[in-house]
């Protein structure tokens, strides 16, 4: 149900990738879960591991203007009336390159109704001793310029228990203030106003309910910010990503509808753009004719 299936190893990981949406189905170091996984035979849940193309999170009521045409998206988040996390996500990515240890998936968005370009997406995944590198690219092959953001959505589990157990290291110093009903981007304020959402300092998560992004990202000197989340034993999961994306996504996966699945992982998603970009070309990626951009990420074990 997931698509065609890619097991990839190397030392103590382990991955599995689907085809649907190129994405993330499994990542384990010493049998140990570090993303929330799903089944071959299953539908993917919501967007776990999936890639992100044309554009993450929200395009706000599916609308928005480039280069004077309003365009007007399907609306794939009907319960907030926005169009969520782009055109990638389910379609079914070819096998372009395969070893022990890396695939490359490659698929085409198509012109379409509120996208009228096309743009290949390729997604290559590589096991080595520091992890999962992914790495998501996209180019315009259209005659026109092209509006593009790019993301992954995986969901990383620290260990036993739940988000509230464990303890969130995330070096951002501004996070983007939304509307409590549909989330619709509003200011960009600093974390430390009131505290809330200030995890400069590791410390742990409790009931704190997170969807926000966060930029103002603190960088080691290869350019990398790094997520670590963790257990009381010390041991969990980390997240770096590169400077092409100046976003991070945090989301603690609330699902009060559900609660065996809720806050079971917590979805840590570099983007390009902050949220509703189309809308306010904050990070928006413009390529033309014949232009790519990427960005990369690694997934590894604590």
């Amino acid at each position: 149900m997931s698509g065609a299936q890619v097991e990839l190893r190397h030392g103590r990981y382990t991955a599995h990738i689907a085809s649907v949406g190129a994405s993330l189905r499994a990542l384990r170091h010493d049998g140990r879960d570090l993303v929330v996984p799903f089944d071959a035979d299953e539908v993917r849940p919501a967007y776990r591991g999936a890639a992100l193309a044309p554009w993450p999170n929200r395009v706000v009521d599916g609308r928005y203007t480039f280069d004077g045409v309003a365009h007007r998206l399907p609306l794939t988040e009907p319960a907030r009336c926005h169009a969520l996390h782009g055109l990638a996500i389910w379609l079914d990515f070819a096998i372009a390159e395969q070893s022990a240890t890396e695939v490359v998936l490659t698929a085409t968005i198509e012109p379409q109704t509120g996208y009228p370009w096309r743009v290949p997406v390729t997604v290559h995944h590589t096991l080595t001793d520091d992890g999962l590198h992914t790495r998501i690219s996209a180019r315009n092959d259209s005659t026109t310029r092209a509006p593009v953001g790019l993301s992954g959505h995986p969901y990383l589990v620290a260990g036993r228990g739940r988000v509230d157990d464990w303890t969130l290291e995330l070096p951002a110093e501004r996070f983007l203030v939304v509307d409590e009903d549909r989330l619709i981007p509003q200011y960009v304020e600093s974390v430390a106003t009131d505290g809330t959402f200030d995890f400069r300092s590791a410390r742990r998560i409790g009931a704190t309910f997170i969807d926000h992004a966060f930029t103002a990202l603190d960088r080691d000197r290869r350019g990398l910010a790094t997520v670590r989340l963790t257990t009381a034993e010390g041991t969990g999961v980390g997240l770096a990503w590169d400077e092409a994306s100046p976003w991070v996504q945090i989301h603690t996966a609330d699902r009060p509808d559900a609660p065996d699945i809720s806050r079971i992982g917590l979805a840590v998603e570099p983007m390009t753009c902050a949220p509703d970009a189309f809308n306010s070309e904050a990070g928006l990626i413009v390529l033309a004719p014949g232009e790519s951009a990427a960005a990369g990420w690694t997934i590894f074990a604590i």
